[in-house]
């Protein structure tokens, strides 16, 4: 036995019930004694059964070594080294989302972004050794989290993001792809690569299909999910300074957002395997979309290494325990 290890020791802190189970024998045992004093004398109570007070101790000693057994299976101990090696297989995912203020319009509950984070949020929990990267964009954009497999931090990054993530209003999506491609993706195995976009497609002229068209020259497959109403709109919601809520407007007029869905159709056609999903005012289930289009595509290997795995052993523990148990159930405490 080498390199002793215990996967779980917070489980040992259940051994400070063991204590407590000896005081607890201790005190029973004392008033069972005061209790057999009404009735008869301790030499007389040992002359009829002699064997009671050993076989009682025993018992307990027995159940807690059990206890202490059974505890230290739940710690998971292990020993005997095993170099294994490892590979990890996965896809690198890119999430764009819209932060500009056309994403507050409420034509979904909350609102558009809202709406927009919950969903990647779902997803989250469904992703298995994908790489993931978040940026927000509005009129520039910004990487909020690189590439990684640390799916807490991107929760963090993502629940962060607001329209106050980026310096500048205003919607450019292709200025998003470019900064992609630019900046989180490297030049390796593009073809494992996806860019999820979620906006309301609403652009001010960043030539978003061209962006598209480069990102599928490299490989890369674009998913765009358009939100919002497409026909009708919604306007955009504001915060007065006192509080009050108002509506953007634009040279005295109140802007009414829209969902263009053919900017995002075209985006998506120019990539590879492309799709657009035209959320719009319905419900997405991400968790289903990653399923089916992403966690079902062809996986590259990321990377491997070798990793020390040591063979566990809580097994032997746990059937120490169960004989102790055993044990304690057969011996007697009366006089055979």
């Amino acid at each position: 036995m080498n390199d002793f290890r215990l996967y779980q020791v917070e489980m040992l802190h259940l051994l400070w019930v063991t204590p407590l189970l000896a005081l607890l024998f201790w005190y029973a045992h004392r008033k069972r004694k005061q209790a057999l004093a009404l009735f008869a004398e301790a030499k007389l109570l040992e002359k009829l059964n002699p064997g009671h007070i050993a076989g009682r101790r025993w018992k307990e000693v027995l159940f807690v070594l059990a206890v202490i057994a059974i505890v230290v299976s739940l710690a998971r101990p292990a020993w005997n080294r095993v170099p294994m090696e490892v590979t990890r297989r996965g896809r690198d995912v890119v999430f764009l989302i819209d932060v500009s203020r056309s994403m507050l319009a409420e034509d979904l509950r909350p609102n558009r972004l809202e709406r927009a984070k919950l969903a990647v949020l779902d997803g989250v929990s469904k992703l298995g050794g994908d790489r993931v990267a978040l940026i927000a964009f509005a009129g520039a954009a910004s990487v909020k989290c690189p590439l990684t497999l640390d799916y807490g931090f991107f929760r963090m990054a993502l629940e962060d993001i607001s329209p106050d993530s980026v310096p500048r209003g205003g919607t450019l999506i292709g200025d998003a792809v470019r900064k992609a491609l630019a900046e989180v993706f490297d030049n390796k195995a593009s073809q494992y690569r996806d860019l999820v976009l979620i906006t309301d497609g609403e652009d001010h002229e960043s030539f978003p299909v061209e962006a598209a068209r480069e990102a599928g020259k490299r490989g890369i497959r674009l998913i765009a999910i358009g939100l919002g109403d497409e026909n009708v709109g919604r306007r955009i919601p504001i915060t007065g300074e006192r509080g009050e809520q108002t509506f953007l407007k634009y040279k005295g007029q109140e802007v009414w957002s829209h969902l263009d869905a053919t900017t995002l159709r075209n985006m998506a056609a120019e990539t590879p395997g492309g799709r657009y999903l035209n959320v719009a005012t319905g419900a997405i289930d991400f968790g289903d979309v990653y399923q089916q289009l992403i966690a079902s595509a062809q996986r590259r290997d990321l990377e491997s290494e070798t990793i020390d795995r040591y063979e566990e052993k809580f097994q032997l523990f746990l059937a120490i325990g169960f004989l102790l148990l055993c044990g304690e159930a057969m011996v007697s405490e009366r006089k055979q």
